[in-house]
């Protein structure tokens, strides 16, 4: 199957089981704003034909660059950089995951960012979907702190609040898979 066709499916799947639309009883997102609508998108990353559609589009969309790492803050891009990961290393292209925890750990190694990474990588973040991009920011600049090198940011839902842009501030390629206008 062609990119585009997984591309094509994969907004299918999204648009079938992680959007919501409510517009008598409005959503409370992360990001405290209310809205009629609202994207889960665990149904579809977790999902064994979302992650090997996501793991080929994001292997896609990094292929070509020089990173040794992708990641983001836990949950929502743990699926997506382990997808992206897999299908790295099964093209012949490894691109190791990381994860940045909420909170670091106050036991063991501690940190906020664990997984294949180390200071000095060039990597890219992930985000599930981005509303005012607080987490994403948030994911930047804990792997900027641990060293890394932050080269793009990938959002698999941009909600077309800004977020993308406030991303944009600090990291100058910032790519949405999709939109919530698309998938309305």
């Amino acid at each position: 199957m062609a990119i585009t066709a997984k591309r094509q499916r994969l907004l299918q799947l999204l648009k079938e089981k992680s959007f919501r639309y409510s517009p008598g009883a409005p959503f409370k997102l992360a990001s405290g704003r209310e809205s009629p609508y609202y994207v889960d998108c665990r149904p579809v990353t977790h999902s064994a034909e979302g992650l090997a559609l996501i793991g080929d589009l994001y292997f896609d969309l990094i292929k070509d660059l020089d990173v040794q790492g992708i990641g983001g803050l836990t949950m929502g891009a743990d699926p997506i950089a382990h997808a992206a990961a897999l299908v790295s290393f099964q093209q012949g292209k490894p691109v190791n995951a990381f994860s940045v925890r909420k909170f670091a750990k106050e036991y063991g190694a501690g940190g906020l960012v664990v997984g294949g990474v180390k200071p000095g990588d060039r990597v890219v973040i992930v985000e599930d979907v981005v509303t005012t991009g607080g987490s994403t920011i948030k994911a930047v600049n804990a792997a900027r702190e641990f060293g890394l090198e932050v080269v793009r940011v990938l959002i698999l839902v941009d909600r077309e609040e800004g977020g993308r842009e406030a991303i944009a501030k600090l990291v100058p390629l910032v790519q949405a898979v999709f939109t919530l206008t698309e998938l309305k």
